[in-house]
């Protein structure tokens, strides 16, 4: 992950030179994207031979059963302008069910792992959720894929549910990177809508593994992209009734 993370930031120093493309409306793609995400594919073979992959550039090979999930560069908006809040994100899944988890931030230093049944650490320190457990002292944040995917049932009605019950409100601009602060406690919950999931593999397990939990908007224990609801496990049944 830090030699993936090195490989971007060849391209974050010299962003003024950077071909974007939009891959769709609003949705950009860069050299750094396919780069990063060539890069890992070829390391990752090393590390397990008879992987598959699912990547955002690159998409789905035949593999299914056992595959590496990638997002070279969650947060390609923020990226592109020098921001600091995007990351890396790489879990491997067996059978449906994730093993690994590993999302780097390469800007802020920070590198997320975890192992199914082993908990997750921050640059080699274990972490672990917040203990906050009412809804009006919760720090939370979302994201808005659902506005560049043109869903009309979007995210703002909810945004201004929560944000009303709650006591600050955080937009970062990475999926995978608003999992990890929440299982570092930096934040108690996070929600999205029409993610995808290179975005969220890595960070859910991260989540789980320090003790908080993944659902969708009605509860439904588990990893549904389209619908992430991710907590301390606290704030759950509080936050529920607002989506």
């Amino acid at each position: 992950m830090l030699a993936a993370g090195a490989v971007s930031l060849e391209f974050a120093h010299r962003i003024g030179d950077l071909k974007v493309r939009e891959k769709s409306p609003r949705d950009l793609v860069t050299q750094a994207d396919l780069a990063v995400e060539q890069y890992l594919i070829e390391a990752l073979k090393d590390i397990e031979p008879n992987a598959g992959f699912y990547g955002e550039e690159t998409g789905q090979t035949d593999d299914q059963n056992l595959r590496w999930v990638i997002d070279p560069i969650d947060g390609t908006h923020s990226f592109v302008r020098g921001q600091v809040f995007w990351s890396i994100s790489v879990a491997l899944e067996r059978n449906g069910v994730l093993e690994l988890g590993a999302v780097f931030a390469p800007r802020l230093h920070d590198l997320y792992l975890a192992a199914r049944g082993e908990g997750a650490s921050l640059n080699g320190q274990k972490i672990e959720v917040s203990k906050i457990s009412n809804l009006s002292e919760a720090m939370v944040s979302t994201g808005f894929a659902c506005l560049r995917a043109g869903l009309e049932e979007n995210n703002l009605p909810r945004f201004g549910r929560i944000a009303k019950a709650t006591l600050g409100q955080r937009r970062f601009g990475s999926a995978a990177l608003d999992l990890c602060l929440v299982a570092q406690g930096q934040v108690d919950l996070f929600w999205e809508q029409e993610l995808n999931l290179y975005d969220v593999a890595a960070g859910a397990l991260i989540l789980a593994e320090a003790g908080g939990e993944v659902c969708d908007f009605k509860g439904r224990p588990g990893l549904y992209p389209k619908e992430v609801l991710a907590t301390n496990r606290r704030l759950t049944a509080a936050v529920l009734p607002l989506l």
